[in-house]
């Protein structure tokens, strides 16, 4: 039987977009989530430093606990998905988010904060996983990379949020974060805060249905008919068997199902090197240090944070440039444009800071060079909101087959987390040794991510996900 045709279900009105949208908007609240917690540490650092009397090392250490964390999540996220269900994660990541928010807000030590954050990231790498993957199994074909986008767009939400809180509460503390607020000090209450959305991601992952390829390997047909009926419509008989046919190739998901002739399956050393890519042109060093970054060259706590609230609205700007363009134009074209466009705009922001003066640890660029540094520094990031921001989570969530997509997604988003905590753990100690250095380091990642795209990189755009598989018999 032929496969049926996507957009004929969409024409004849058998697609209820606007309830998939909601369904995968709540599941992409874990996004938000993700993106609150990776950077709401920023507007604390210099008050955590302050308070625990600690320097840019240990600082740094603390920080990027948290992705450490995210690393073991993400491992962990497949296995139980395809064990307890997709829900049942997304459950046990929010419970996790709310647990690491309050321990985050009530530290007594150093090392105390750090293990909260360990907790938190945790949640962040389930999350990382589970809602990319979920998303991908409730959406049409036709519809999926701009509704996979909406991981990314609550990502950057959660950023966004997490800056204007930061603004708000060092405002109402008289300017900095290490002010009073009643019994806590500013930067306790930008960490706490994050017990509000985790309590809504559990209340909204119990109102949205089981991912239906979930429920037909449970043995629940009917109600995975009745889920398919309901998120994508058309031949809903053919789609149970297409993916009854994919579950007879897949087996318990192991790391020995992805080894192949170098190691690991080709298809997966893809998937770990486009993660990589996606952290080392130094994306999250924005967004962790922001504050002291534009502090180190002159400019107020307070107006620091909200240049950082500045740089989180352009990224929201670039994200839904990509959500309108990554089902029209595809996912490998996005990712080139934002290759060349981050390295030239990297290349920029080098060149201005290598016009910086350093004195005693702080650094003062002229007006001119400044400005120089604003624009492309937003430019690089409204860039790769555009195309790496997006795609790499669309990819990650449709191009493996199913026979051993838990653990190859698994891998890949592992692979992210350690390449983030890399940059962010480093970035400390390589601004202190060259800021235009650092930047460009991060400039020639750019540059080879884009040949790599050109020569790797398969395009994905409007393919069944059980159709990945066949394409991989087909050209093994």
């Amino acid at each position: 039987m032929a496969n049926p045709d996507p957009d004929a279900a969409e024409s004849a009105g058998e697609i209820n977009i606007g309830h998939v949208t909601l369904i995968a908007a709540a599941a992409a609240m874990g996004g938000f989530l993700f993106g609150y917690d990776s950077s709401v540490i920023n507007g604390a650092v210099p008050a955590i430093e302050e308070a625990f009397n600690v320097g840019d090392a240990v600082t740094g250490l603390t920080v990027s606990a948290a992705l450490l964390g995210s690393a073991v999540g993400a491992l962990i996220a497949g296995a139980l998905a395809d064990r307890f269900g997709r829900i049942r994660v997304m459950q046990l990541a929010g419970l996790l988010f709310g647990i690491s928010a309050i321990g985050s807000a009530v530290p007594f030590a150093v090392w105390d904060l750090a293990l909260w954050r360990v907790v938190g990231g945790t949640a962040i790498g389930i999350a990382s996983v589970i809602a990319p993957t979920y998303i991908a199994e409730v959406s049409p074909p036709a519809y999926r990379g701009r509704l996979a986008s909406l991981q990314q767009l609550a990502i950057v939400l959660g950023i966004a949020i997490s800056q204007l809180v930061n603004f708000v509460l060092a405002a109402a503390a008289g300017g900095s974060a290490s002010n009073e607020m009643g019994p806590l000090q500013a930067w306790q209450w930008m960490l706490g805060v994050e017990l509000v959305p985790a309590l809504l991601y559990l209340l909204l992952s119990v109102v949205i249905p089981e991912s239906p390829r979930y429920l037909v390997r449970a043995g629940r047909e009917d109600r995975a008919r009745s889920v398919l009926a309901e998120v994508e419509g058309g031949d809903v008989e053919y789609r149970i068997r297409e993916i009854h046919n994919a579950l007879g190739r897949e087996t318990k998901a192991r790391l020995s199902d992805i080894t192949g002739k170098f190691g690991l399956l080709p298809i997966v050393w893809i998937g770990m090197a486009l993660s990589a890519f996606q952290q080392l042109v130094g994306i999250n060093v924005i967004f962790y240090y922001s504050a002291s970054l534009w502090q180190s060259v002159g400019v107020q706590e307070s107006n620091s944070l909200l240049l950082s609230l500045f740089t989180s609205i352009v990224n929201i700007i670039g994200t839904f440039i990509a959500i309108g363009l990554v089902d029209k134009i595809g996912r490998k074209p996005l990712l080139l444009v934002g290759s060349a466009g981050m390295a030239v705009a990297l290349g920029t922001t080098a060149f201005a800071f290598s016009h910086a003066s350093v004195s005693g640890g702080t650094a003062q660029l002229p007006f001119a060079w400044g400005a120089v540094a604003l624009t492309s520094a937003s430019t690089f990031v409204l860039f790769f909101a555009l195309s790496w921001g997006v795609v790499v989570w669309v990819l990650l969530g449709e191009m493996f087959p199913l026979r051993v997509r838990a653990a190859a997604m698994a891998v890949a988003t592992a692979t992210q987390w350690v390449a983030n905590w890399l940059v962010t753990a480093t970035f400390p100690s390589l601004r202190d040794w060259s800021l235009p250095g650092t930047y460009l380091i991060y400039t020639v990642f750019a540059v080879v991510s884009f040949f790599f795209v050109w020569r790797f990189v398969a395009e994905t755009k409007g393919k069944t996900l059980e159709s990945m598989g066949r394409e991989e018999r087909t050209s093994a």
